[in-house]
């Protein structure tokens, strides 16, 4: 009988994974470790770098660990082998958009989320000229993943602690990622869809911008029947704010229609691996701001930043999902009569 090699403990929410992940110690390989501490190690590498996800007896990697047992590999080579596998890499690269797979490499690798958006543009760069595997050597072999964890330390999240020099956009980020400690990476619900794309684009945790406009603020707690002595004539906010509704509408819409092509499009990326991969758009925030000075102009400028990148991973889709319904028909069994 196949099994899992581990189950993740259970969680109800951020916070509860906070406490557990601050109260877990690092684990390190000593010169001492019996074969059980060894066991333990071999397991905290395979949920740290697998993001949490279910491992089956027969997937897991028997020469590295073999390897290890005998000294002959260090945990960072561990790591190494277990991030450069099949394994990893079907669950996220292969059926992943490129900026998720970038945001759970530094998740998984340095334990921590992208701090800015050049990160992501410096790491996408090393995708397009050297692929996969070189990317994966260039967390691993980083003077942050030796500083923190050498040769002998398993991987561990550590994003979440605010820290001197770090921003919050940082320490929010992590949480977003994070989830709580019963969550997987795997996320097949969601189609592993990035989360930290246009947060890192606007600079802002999130990617949220709060109203502080009055008009738009009542308009939200009375609908359309605000109050006769609350109401001013009709202004450029009232078309905003109609603009804002239409475009949250929109928004939803591309969404559903991007979760609709992801099945048929993680079949098509995997026919078409050689080195190619579907990406993200890139969008520059500033190019999309409009004119004034506004909370409500600045959201819907958001907005439009994300249906951008919206319909660029759709247009993407559209064309793996494409590659990915042609190689299923080819094998699909056909009646004749």
């Amino acid at each position: 009988m196949v099994s899992a090699i581990f189950k993740a403990p259970a969680s109800s929410g951020t916070s509860s994974s906070v406490a557990l992940f601050d109260e877990t110690d690092p684990i390190r390989l000593w010169p001492h470790s019996s074969v059980d501490d060894i066991e333990t190690l071999i397991r905290a590498v395979y949920r740290q770098v697998l993001g949490n996800a279910y491992v089956m007896e027969s997937e897991r990697l028997v020469v590295p660990e073999s390897q290890l047992r005998r000294r002959e590999l260090s945990v960072r080579e561990f790591v190494r082998r277990v991030a450069k596998s099949e394994l990893y890499r079907s669950r996220f690269f292969d059926s992943c958009y490129r900026y998720r797979a970038i945001e759970l490499n530094f998740k998984h690798l340095l334990g921590r989320a992208p701090n800015d958006f050049d990160e992501m543009r410096h790491h996408s760069t090393i995708l397009d000229a050297d692929g996969f595997e070189a990317e994966i050597d260039s967390y691993i072999d980083s003077d942050e993943y030796c500083h923190h964890f050498g040769d002998d330390i398993v991987p561990y999240y550590r994003g979440y602690k605010t820290q001197t020099g770090q921003s919050m956009l940082e320490f929010t980020n992590m949480l977003q990622l994070m989830r709580s400690a019963s969550s997987s990476d795997k996320d097949v619900k969601s189609g592993n869809r990035a989360r930290l794309t246009r947060s890192l684009i606007l600079n802002r945790p999130y990617g949220i911008v709060r109203s502080t406009d009055s008009k738009v603020l009542l308009a939200q707690l009375f609908g359309s029947n605000v109050p006769h002595e609350m109401a001013s004539e009709p202004s450029t906010d009232a078309a905003l704010y109609r603009q804002e509704q239409e475009q949250n509408a929109l928004i939803a819409s591309l969404q559903q229609q991007l979760a609709d092509l992801r099945p048929f499009g993680a079949i098509g990326s995997a026919v078409i691996r050689q080195g190619k991969f579907a990406s993200a758009a890139v969008v520059d925030p500033q190019a999309t701001l409009t004119s004034g000075s506004s909370a409500l102009q600045q959201t819907i400028a958001d907005q439009q930043a994300l249906i951008a990148s919206l319909q660029a991973e759709i247009a993407e889709a559209r064309s793996l999902a494409a590659i990915g319904e042609a190689r299923l028909n080819k094998w699909r069994q056909r009646t004749f009569f």
